[in-house]
């Protein structure tokens, strides 16, 4: 069973549907015991880190994510969920994330061109970096759905893959057992299902 960890902040109805076209039963919860039973389990994220880093901490499923990827338990953060990945968010201010992948989210305002929008929205296509789990069912350069405004700058070993706005900007991390995608899998169309179907069988 995949646990999408509901913790007040997510696209909880989309996700559970784009496993459900994949053929795999989640439960969409906020019970800590239910999150330890699972065998995978999946870190969602829409809006401020601050908001979300809050509701995580007030709500014990930060400290139960950690201690169920520190035991090796397929975690994968997606879009603010993985960015909660992180050491440290400076989005409208400094805030602390799990800590789990060494690293800083910090703005993509004065990376990229000033001529390019921010929040940077659309279909970029993936520059895989390195094999990994992630990506036996896609291939470098297929397209995949992003929106953000802050982008993990992290080590390159932790850096699967990237998309290019202006700059390369961090699009799927991954240490040891716990991965993150920048982009969301489940509005992807075929490439994000993919992705979130190896997650589930090769993880």
């Amino acid at each position: 069973m995949i646990a999408i960890a509901d913790y007040g902040v997510g696209n909880l109805f989309s996700l559970k549907s784009s496993f459900a076209a994949i053929g795999h039963s989640v439960a969409v919860t906020s019970d800590a015991d239910t999150i330890r039973s699972a065998d995978r389990i999946i870190l969602p994220g829409v809006g401020a880190f601050r908001d979300a880093a809050r509701k995580l901490e007030e709500s014990g499923l930060g400290q139960v994510i950690k201690e169920e990827a520190a035991s090796g338990k397929p975690l994968l953060g997606i879009c603010l969920g993985m960015q909660l990945l992180f050491d440290k968010s400076y989005e409208y201010g400094e805030y602390k994330g799990l800590g789990i992948i060494p690293g800083e989210i910090i703005p993509i305002a004065g990376v990229t061109p000033e001529d390019l929008k921010i929040p940077h929205i659309g279909w970029n296509s993936l520059d895989l970096k390195r094999e990994s789990p992630l990506f036996v069912n896609i291939k470098n350069g297929d397209h995949v759905y992003f929106v953000h405004s802050y982008y993990a700058c992290t080590s390159e070993r932790y850096v699967l893959a990237t998309a290019e706005y202006g700059a390369d900007l961090t699009a799927v991390v991954a240490l040891d057992n716990v991965y993150g995608c920048q982009f969301h899998p489940e509005k992807s169309g075929k490439t994000g299902l993919s992705i979130l179907k190896a997650f589930c069988e090769e993880t």
